[in-house]
C-alpha cells in the first residue's frame, strides 16, 4: 500500500476551514480549531481525510505536532496524487 508524507503549514484558530494548496515545498491548511491539546491537529487530519476520501485513520501528523510546521503522513495514496487532489503546486 502506499505511503505519501507531505509537509503542511498550519493556521490554526482560522475563521473558516480551507486547504489553500502548495506554496514552495508545503500545503498551507487553515482549521479552526485552537493549537491547545492537539485539537488542531485532529482538525488537521480529519480536513485532509475528508478532502482525500480517505477514512480518518489513513492520515496522521508524524511530526511537529506543537508546530505550525508538520509532517503528514497519508496512507493508501502516493504523493502525486495527494498533489493533484489537493491542488496541484499551486496555491
Amino acid at each position: 500500500m502506499p505511503t505519501a508524507r507531505i509537509t503542511v503549514q498550519v493556521t490554526p484558530r482560522a475563521s473558516s476551514e480551507e486547504i489553500l494548496g502548495f506554496e514552495e515545498d508545503a500545503l498551507r491548511v487553515r482549521v479552526t480549531a485552537p493549537p491547545a491539546r492537539d485539537r488542531a491537529n485532529r482538525a488537521l487530519e480529519r480536513l485532509l481525510a475528508r478532502r482525500l476520501d480517505l477514512r480518518p485513520s489513513a492520515v496522521q501528523v508524524v511530526s511537529g505536532g506543537t508546530n505550525r510546521r508538520k509532517v503528514v503522513e497519508i496512507d493508501g495514496l502516493e504523493e502525486a496524487e495527494v498533489r493533484s487532489r489537493l491542488g496541484g503546486d499551486s496555491g
